[in-house]
């Protein structure tokens, strides 16, 4: 039996070019590629708070990304070895993509403001869409969970936007190739 996971998966940071999609089952070196991003990212992607307007850049930016990523004709193995890089050989991989780069630009973004925005996106509404009320000891385990964390600002932003993100999050989503979305 499948479970249906929103947004595809909690995180898809589209990089260099390239989409990175990572879950809580994935396995071998995508594991130790997942530790260290939450070790080097989580207190940013923690303090990184959300707007309507970030949102807005942060979907069409993720929308753009995607048709360009799975355009290039080495897409897997470029997903396959952004899956083992570092956040930081991350971001300058995509700094060094002047198409990439030239997506983030013309949607408002830093590779930086990207790489941290997107995933505090993503896991602030998987949070508000599996618990929209929400108690002090929830909000504890959200905060520290080890794979899927949000601040309370997030995940109040996203419940109080639901309506409006979850279909557009939902529509990029349904445009990558292997997604992990059940049908």
């Amino acid at each position: 039996m499948s479970r249906k996971r929103p947004f595809g998966g909690v995180f898809l940071i589209a990089c260099a070019g390239m989409l990175l999609t990572g879950c809580a089952s994935a396995g071998g070196p995508y594991n130790v590629a997942l530790s260290s991003y939450h070790a080097a990212m989580r207190e940013e992607i923690l303090k990184y708070q959300l707007t309507l307007e970030r949102s807005d850049q942060l979907i069409k930016a993720l929308e753009a990304m995607t048709k360009y990523a799975t355009s290039l004709p080495d897409f897997k193995e470029r997903l396959h070895k952004e899956l083992l890089m570092t956040p930081g050989e991350r971001r300058a991989q995509l700094e060094k993509d002047p198409e990439a780069m030239a997506i983030l630009n013309k949607n408002g973004l830093t590779a930086q403001e990207y790489l941290i925005g997107l995933p505090a996106l993503r896991m602030a509404l998987y949070w508000a869409d599996r618990y929209p009320g929400f108690s002090e000891d929830l909000l504890e385990h959200i905060r520290t969970d080890p794979i899927i964390f949000a601040s309370r600002y997030n995940i109040s932003f996203a419940k109080a936007n639901m309506a409006q993100l979850k279909p557009r999050m939902e529509a990029v989503d349904a445009r990558r190739p292997n997604s992990h979305r059940t049908r």
